[in-house]
């Protein structure tokens, strides 16, 4: 890690660490105002319905009774309070859950709440008794917040503390073809490097044209040796000095043998 990262990671780590303490500070506080207002709610005495109140274990019985015994803006008062009373619970636990199954945590969380809630207000408060349509309409509410505004908020908050730090990120390695200043790979050594080199050298040798004035190979430097031999003996011959030579029957002059193609001649 550079001198450069080393501030940046430092001040990522306080960032994340000034998120979660606020986070967590308004979290708590809200679920110890919404504990106060929903135990005043739920669990203060009711003396006149002391006779009316029974416990409710079947579903849909007491949205059945709202709907049939009392005016449908009293319907819809019960109702949308149960609603509403479970909202918090789908805004503030997403942050206090796992990022992972946020959602089925914080319904089972909300769901056990409020059965405790119901427990306690069928065994301990006057004028009241455990009601699972209560349950059902908290659970529903819990839900709704979540769905509205909870999860999103819960999750730019989990994203941004998950985000891997700086220190952590590593630098991609640099691939040598692409550096100028690389150094060549060295050659393999062994007999087809060896083979290889011959051949290419074969190769120039018969591909560059010979250079003005070099010696020809040997066979044509014979070849040339011969002609020049027998033009300077054809020139002895037939000179005008008549020097020593061969005639061209191939004899000498004044041998036997010249003298007798003289006589054959005549």
């Amino acid at each position: 890690m550079t001198a450069e990262t080393k501030p940046l990671a430092r001040q990522g780590t306080w960032a994340r660490v000034l998120l979660r303490v606020s986070v967590l500070t308004v979290v708590l506080l809200g679920l110890v105002v919404f504990s106060y207002f929903l135990a005043k709610v739920t669990l203060t005495p009711s003396p006149a319905s002391a006779d009316i109140v029974t416990s409710n274990l079947q579903p849909g019985r007491s949205l059945r009774q709202y709907a049939e015994d009392y005016t449908f803006l009293a319907a819809c008062k019960q109702a949308g309070g149960n609603l509403l009373l479970g909202v918090p619970f789908g805004l503030l636990l997403p942050f206090l859950v796992p990022r992972r199954l946020r959602m089925i945590s914080m319904t089972l969380l909300t769901a056990a709440a409020m059965v405790l809630v119901e427990l306690v207000q069928g065994a301990l408060v006057t004028g009241r008794a455990f009601d699972i349509d209560d349950v059902i309409l908290n659970t529903s509410g819990a839900l709704l917040g979540y769905f509205l505004l909870g999860r999103r908020i819960s999750h730019h908050y989990h994203a941004y503390l998950g985000r891997p730090r700086p220190e952590a990120e590593k630098p991609r390695p640099e691939r040598k073809d692409a550096d100028p200043k690389a150094a060549p790979e060295p050659a393999i050594a062994g007999p087809s490097a060896s083979g290889a080199r011959t051949k290419a050298r074969d190769t120039a040798d018969v591909k560059k044209p010979p250079r003005a004035g070099a010696k020809e190979p040997s066979t044509a430097g014979a070849k040339a040796g011969a002609t020049k031999a027998g033009g300077v003996g054809s020139a002895k011959a037939t000179g005008p000095g008549g020097g020593r030579g061969t005639a061209e029957d191939g004899t000498r002059p004044g041998s036997r043998r010249a003298l007798l193609n003289r006589l054959r001649r005549r």
